[in-house]
C-alpha cells in the first residue's frame, strides 16, 4: 500500500528480524563465473553510495541516501564495519556490509545483489560469503532484518542459510523523490 507525504510515496513494509546464534557452516560453492569477493577499505562516499543504490533502489533502500558525505563516512571507514564487494568478471555485482560495532555481534546491515546479476547463485554465494566471514571474528550471535520491500525471495534465503526469525514489525518508508 502506497500514501503520498510531504517528500515522497510512503511504502507499508513488514519489517522481519533474524539471528543466529552458531556457525551453520553451510558453504556454497562458488558459481561457475569468474568471481573475486574483495573487502573495500574505507571506500569512497561515492562509490559506496553507487553500490547501494545499484543494489537497492529497486527496493526502497533510503536510509544512506539520507546521509551527508561525512555520516555516511563516520559509518563505513568505522573499523567494526567492513563492506565486502563481489565481482563478476571485473564488474561489482553486489555488496555486504557486515557491523561488528555491537560487542559479540554482527549486523548484516545491508547484502544484495545489482539487478542484472540476480539469479544463478550469486545471491547465495554472496551470503555465505558473509556469514562465514562475520564468525571467523569472536562473535555470539549474527542478525539481519529484511522487510517486504526486498527481494521476494530474500527471506527464504536468509532462513535456509540458517537464520531464525525472532520478531516482525510494521513500518513505513518514504522513498526520495
Amino acid at each position: 500500500m502506497q500514501a503520498q507525504a510531504g517528500m515522497g510515496t510512503i511504502h507499508k513494509t513488514t519489517v522481519t528480524f533474524l539471528s543466529m546464534d552458531e556457525d551453520p557452516d553451510n558453504r556454497v560453492p562458488m558459481p561457475a563465473r569468474r568471481l573475486a569477493l574483495m573487502r573495500s577499505v574505507e571506500p569512497p562516499a561515492h562509490y559506496y553510495r553507487y553500490l547501494y543504490d545499484a543494489v537497492g533502489r529497486d527496493h526502497i533502500w533510503v536510509d544512506r541516501k539520507r546521509k551527508n558525505d561525512a555520516d555516511l563516512l563516520s559509518i563505513i571507514h568505522d573499523d567494526l564495519v567492513e563492506i565486502y564487494v563481489l565481482y563478476v568478471e571485473g564488474s561489482p555485482a553486489g555488496f555486504a556490509e557486515l557491523n561488528f560495532r555491537e560487542r559479540g555481534v554482527c549486523e548484516l546491515a545491508y547484502m544484495g545483489l545489482i539487478p542484472e546479476f540476480v539469479g544463478g547463485g550469486l545471491g547465495e554465494y554472496l551470503l555465505a560469503q558473509a556469514i562465514e566471514i562475520a564468525w571467523q571474528h569472536s562473535i555470539t550471535k549474527l542478525k539481519v532484518q529484511t522487510c517486504t520491500l526486498d527481494h521476494p525471495r530474500a527471506l527464504g534465503l536468509y532462513q535456509r542459510m540458517g537464520f531464525t526469525p525472532y520478531a516482525q514489525t510494521e513500518a513505513e518508508v518514504e522513498e526520495l523523490d
